[in-house]
């Protein structure tokens, strides 16, 4: 069945997950045999994170959350394409999550390619030529905001994919404007695991 959760109430759960993860006093919830079997036949997840593939941005180890909590979608600079989309519309339309988290994170190996890209005037080759066209818009936005630096540029990036995602996905947008959904941009730091609030789009506090 679909989650019942607001918006409001989804970011409550992951801010207080990200809290005990920074202070070290995680729960690990949601990882036993039981909620195993539980989840055989159906899922509710209160939230999808689209995030970065890095290695160490593991959505449900710095959300403190388990199986079943959050619906989670990766790819290099949290670059959309068609699967992205499509995984998006999925969880909106066929399990009503309420909330879509974009999750990027400092020191982001594809945002500094296409970065270095802009400023030599070099593109990488195969499909990494791909991922970094695809980050190239954030990173003209950044600089037309005088912000040139990678992680200025992540965040800049991460507040980009909000609005693109809202542009391109009629599922999504749909949803944020009945209220039902609310997509937000969040950045992780990696030293201290903390998780930072961008842009928002729907009813939840930004």
């Amino acid at each position: 069945m679909p989650s019942t959760l607001t918006p409001q109430q989804a970011w409550g759960l992951l801010e207080a997950g990200n809290e005990r993860f920074t202070q070290g006093t995680v729960n690990h919830p949601h990882q036993d045999a039981d909620r195993r079997t539980a989840l055989e036949n159906s899922q509710s997840p209160h939230a999808v994170i689209f995030g970065c593939a890095d290695s160490r941005l593991a959505a449900e180890i710095i959300f403190d959350v388990g199986l079943g909590d959050v619906f989670v979608i990766r790819t290099a600079g949290q670059v959309m394409d068609d699967a992205v989309l499509g995984s998006l519309q999925f969880a909106v339309e066929e399990i009503n999550v309420p909330l879509i988290i974009i999750l990027g994170h400092d020191n982001c190996g594809a945002v500094t390619a296409a970065v270095d890209a802009m400023e030599t005037a070099v593109m990488p080759r195969s499909f990494m030529r791909s991922l970094v066209e695809r980050i190239l818009p954030s990173v003209m936005a950044a600089k037309s905001k005088g912000v040139s630096d990678v992680n200025g540029t992540v965040k800049e990036h991460t507040n980009q994919t909000v609005h693109r995602v809202v542009e391109t996905s009629s599922a999504v947008a749909e949803a944020v404007a009945e209220g039902k959904t609310a997509v937000m941009a969040v950045t992780y730091s990696l030293s201290d695991g903390s998780v930072h609030i961008g842009d928002t789009l729907g009813p939840v506090r930004a």
